[in-house]
This record gives C-alpha cells, structure tokens and sequence, in this order.
C-alpha cells in the first residue's frame, strides 16, 4: 500500500513537470509567454482537467515560496542606496495607483449594485496586482532593471505593504469580528514593526559574518542551504509578524545586496526560484473552478472586463500624474492589469469575517485568476499594437561586409582605451557598438563605428568575424559577452578570442568557455591606483613596485585555485585588515632589504 501510494505521488510529480515542459515552450513560441503556458498547464491536469489534482490550494500554498525566492532575487539587485532612490516611486506612484485604482474600482461595484463593504473589499482586492506575474513578464522581457521596470517593481512592493492594513481593516468591519478587533489592531501593528526591526537587525549585524564562516568550510552544498535558511527564514519572521512573506525575502536580498557573497546567494537561489515560481502558476490554473463559470458565466465575464478596464485606466492615470510618457503608462498599465495573489488572502480574510458570501468569494477569485490568464495576452497586444519610438539611425552606418585583422565589439569607455595601443601600431581595426548615442560620441573623436549587436550571428558575419584574428569583446553586459563567447566559439573558432570580464566569477566562467584571454574590468586600474597610494605615502617607487607585483602574484595564484576548486578557493591568499593580520611579506631583491621608510610606514598600517 505504501508502494502505490508513493507511485501516485510520483506520477502527479511526473505529471507536473510533463504539463509544464510541453505548454511553456509552445506558448513562448506563440509569443505569449511562459506564465500564460504554465496556467494552460495547470487548469489541464488540475481538478477541472484531467483531474490529477484534488486540492489546488495546497499546491499554491508551497508553489508561493518560488514568489518568496523571485522577490529574494529582486532585493539582491537593490543596494539599500538604490533602494532609497526609489523612495518617491514606492510612496508615491505606488500609493497613487492603489489609492486611484481602488477609487475607480469602489465605484464600478457599486455600479454592479454590491454593498459598500462587499464593494471595497472587491476593489481592494483587485487593485493589488500579481507580484510573481508582473515580475515574471518584467524578466523575460529584460526590463526589470530599467527605469520602467524599477517603477513597476515600486508599486509592487508598496502593494505588498498594504496588504497588512486592507486585512486589520477587514477584521474591524466585519459583522463577526470580536468586539476587541480595534485594540488588537495595534498589537498587530506593534508585531510587524517588531519582525522588521528583528529581520532588519539580523540582516546588518548576523548574515555577513554567517556566511563568512560557512565560506571557510568550503562546502557548496551547505551555502547552498543557508541560502535556502535565509529565504525561507525571513519569510517566516514576516509571516509571523503579520506581513508578507515576499516582503520578509526581499528585505532580506536588500540586507545582502551589498554581500561578497551576492552572486553566489543568486546562483544557489534562482533554479529553486524558477522551479517553484512555476509550480505557483500551475497552481492558479488549477484553481479556476470551471464548473462555477459555466453556471456564472455572464456575470463572471462582465467582472473581468469592466474591473480590468477600470484598473488598467486608473494605472494609466496614476502613472501620468507622475509625468510618466505616454507608452510607459500604457505599458504599466497593461503589467499590472490584473488581480493578484493577495486577492485570494483577502477575500479569504473577508468570507471569515462575514464580508463576503460564500459564492461571492468564488465568483470574484474566479475573476482573479481569469484577469491573470489574460494579462500576458494583453501585455503581447500592447506591445504589438503600440507603435514604438525608433530610434534615429541618420548617419549612423550599418555593419556589412566590414574587414580588419581585429574585431572589436562594444565601445564604450574600455573598448576606447583598449583600442588605443592598436592604433598606435597601425593594427586594422573594426569597430561594431549597439548604442546609437556611443556611436555618435565616438564618432566626434575621429572614430569611424558601425553599428551592430554581436550577440547575433548575422551581425557577427557582417563585421568580418570569419576573417579576423582577433576579436576583442569589450561589452559591460555580462549575459551579453557570454552570448557572444558561445556564438564565436561555435562559429569563429579560428579566431583568437580577447574578452572584458566583469568580476573573478565571470573571468572564471570565460575561462571555462576556452577564451584566449580574460581581464576584470577594473583590475589593472585598482592595482595601479593602490600603487600610487603607496607612492603617495613615502614608499620608494621601486618598492611601491615590488609590492605591487607580489599582489599581483598571490591575485593570479588565488586565480588559479578558485578555477579548480570555486569561488571561496584560495581565500587565505587575501589579505584583510581584521583584528589580527596576517604580517605583510614583500620579496625582496637579493642584497637589498626594505628601506625603513618602507618599513615604518607598513609598520603604521598593520597597526591600524
């Protein structure tokens, strides 16, 4: 018995994995998406479906921590100080929106004859967006790190906030709330505000030491799962405290955006990340409860529409009020169109406190889910219908049939220097750069280049690849010079293949590719500046110099070691200036010691 139960257990998971392997690739295909491909899937094998799923709510229930991991890999890409830029964003547009959008869609309810408190807790509800929806077609279209999608993120995040006051207001209107609903309001406030003091505190003074004693040990697979500790803690505090849990893990990413250990945390997260987050839209289309909409299809339908166009209008209005251009409002409005996650908590919230009837719960979680499913749709018509601002090309030249011995792809500030000594040699040199606005710059400095993306392989054929010798990636876009590296490799092996990196991760990661040369884009001059330093403080230049080449040495050693072995390999080889150092050791030149003034003033240093 226990065999057949663990066999059906593993054909649900088979079955999981098989609706989402064969529908995500088909809808992206069509342009529409993975999140519209993974809710196809799951209203396919859910109970509506093939029925191989009874109960939806479960799965949502664990499918949300890929929600909780998606905003831990949003905060890690926001530094406090980015963060804090986003302040007018967050307040502002963010309480705009919800404070517009709840405003229009209070008055639609109305219209539709509901109760003024059955009416703002339907609007409410719908005027908080989908966090892992929004944020799902803001990466896939890469504009999460724009200055579009940042103001995306900030409603978002401000909408995760004010969840906690819609449920304590909940709980005070509702006909069964307990007479001591208003006093507890503020031990409910006084919760919150202790789990984000708990989180913040933890975060500043407990998770960078924490990792640097598991960086020691040199055990992958246990940073692996204090990432996974950090996650999914965080997320508990928040929960605990009455707040989100995505709100609990994004602090905890902006707690750690500033780490050493920041790319490895991401790298550990983001397959957990995807997995779950996936599950979680398969779980949404499992929810919708077919039986229900066939029976209330014209009311159900009319909701959609009139709560959709209402929202996607108040969001079109808020956005401008904050002088947002014309496309970007509708491009906001079209992201955030629909309900989101928090909806389900509190209509949920509402029905317990007597709110909402029973069949009203179902009917507006069905226009929900329904609004979601039609978001990607409608995010794919915005973009095709809305006609977009092109960029002038006048007196900008296209690559084709370019020639040179080198072939240099990006040329912003490195790839200018860099191709400085090659001119000077009278080296034949092709320049391709993808910004319009470089090309010009470049161009009123006597530089003649073309315009092309080499992460495309008709580009790379048109600016000479097949006949260079070299070619000289100088990028600042790590996932771009990757792509580059994989086309030339596979294409243009005979060319010898020179590339920026941006750190040691990627520098390790290009070697792994087989490139002939890599470089961290601010190694050189880190080193020569903290040369000149020494330079500056008495230090004899020759020995300045020494210093200087044992850095390099014990760098190129740790180099190695880190290819063999990863990241944290070779740490002893740093130098640091915690509480007991490591005595600093200069090769010296046979017969020659170490100058007092150079002694005196490392003597000073280590001290300090």
């Amino acid at each position: 018995m226990a065999l057949e139960a663990h066999g059906s257990d593993l054909v649900q998971v088979v079955a999981v994995l098989a609706a989402g392997v064969i529908a995500v690739p088909i809808f992206k295909r069509l342009g529409l998406g993975s999140v519209l491909g993974y809710l196809a899937a799951g209203l396919a094998i859910g109970p509506f479906g093939l029925g191989l799923f009874a109960d939806s709510e479960a799965i949502l229930h664990v499918a949300e921590l890929g929600v909780v991991m998606f905003l831990f890999i949003i905060g890690l890409e926001m530094q406090p100080s980015r963060l804090w830029n986003l302040r007018r964003e967050i307040f502002g547009l963010g309480a705009a929106q919800v404070f517009v959008c709840g405003t229009l869609l209070f008055g639609i309810g109305l219209t539709f004859g509901l109760a003024a408190p059955i009416a703002f807790v339907a609007a409410m509800g719908f005027t908080l967006s989908s966090t892992a929806i929004g944020m799902q077609i803001l990466d896939e279209h890469g504009e999460a790190a724009s200055p579009c999608g940042q103001r995306v993120v900030s409603i978002l995040l401000l909408q995760d906030l004010a969840i906690v006051p819609l449920l304590a207001f909940v709980a005070v209107i509702g006909p069964t709330a307990p007479a001591g609903a208003g006093s507890s309001y503020w031990m409910d406030v006084a919760l919150a505000a202790a789990a984000l003091f708990g989180l913040v505190a933890a975060g500043k003074w407990l998770l960078n030491p924490f990792f640097g004693l598991l960086a020691k040990a040199q055990a992958r697979e246990t940073m692996t799962a204090a990432a996974l500790l950090v996650v999914l803690g965080a997320a508990l505090l928040m929960q605990w405290g009455g707040l989100s849990m995505a709100m609990g893990a994004f602090l905890a990413g902006v707690l750690l955006s500033e780490s050493t250990f920041r790319h490895q945390l991401e790298a550990d997260i983001d397959p957990f990340r995807g997995i779950l987050l996936g599950l979680f839209f398969m779980g949404v289309g499992m929810s919708l409860d077919l039986t229900l909409l066939a029976r209330d299809w014209p009311l159900i339908a009319a909701g959609v529409v009139a709560f959709m166009m209402v929202k996607m209008a108040g969001v079109y209005i808020a956005a401008r009020l904050f002088r947002a251009a014309h496309d970007e409002a509708l491009s906001q409005a079209a992201i955030l169109v629909q309900g989101g996650e928090f909806a389900f908590v509190l209509y949920a919230a509402a029905a317990e406190s007597g709110i909402l009837p029973g069949g009203m719960n179902a009917a507006l979680t069905a226009i929900v889910i329904l609004s979601m499913a039609f978001t990607p749709l409608l995010v794919f018509a915005v973009r095709r219908l809305t006609p977009q601002t092109v960029e002038s090309f006048d007196g900008i030249e296209m690559a084709d049939a370019l020639s040179g011995s080198v072939l240099i792809i990006g040329f912003g500030r490195f790839g200018q220097v860099a191709s400085q000594p090659l001119l000077a040699r009278g080296v034949d040199i092709a320049i391709i750069e993808s910004s319009v606005e470089m090309i010009r710059s470049a161009s009123e400095f006597g530089f003649k280049v073309y315009y092309g993306d080499g992460t495309r392989l008709d580009v790379l054929r048109a600016s000479g690849a097949g006949r260079a010798r070299v070619i000289m990636v100088c990028v600042d876009d790590r996932a771009a010079a990757n792509k580059i590296v994989t086309l030339v490799k596979a294409e243009f092996p005979a060319a010898q293949l020179y590339v920026r990196a941006y750190d040691r991760g990627h520098a390790i990661d290009l070697i792994a590719a087989g490139v002939d040369y890599q470089i961290r884009e601010v190694f050189e001059s880190a080193s020569a500046f903290g040369i000149s330093v020494l330079e500056g403080l008495g230090v004899p230049a020759g020995e300045a110099d020494e210093i200087g080449a044992e850095t390099r040495r014990r760098d190129a050693e740790r180099f190695e070691l880190q290819i063999a072995g990863g990241i944290y390999a070779g740490s002893a080889l740093v130098r640091h200036n915690g509480p007991t150092p490591a005595p600093l050791t200069v090769p010296k030149r046979p017969g020659r010691a170490l100058s007092a003034e150079t002694a005196e003033v490392i003597e000073g240093s280590s001290s300090e």
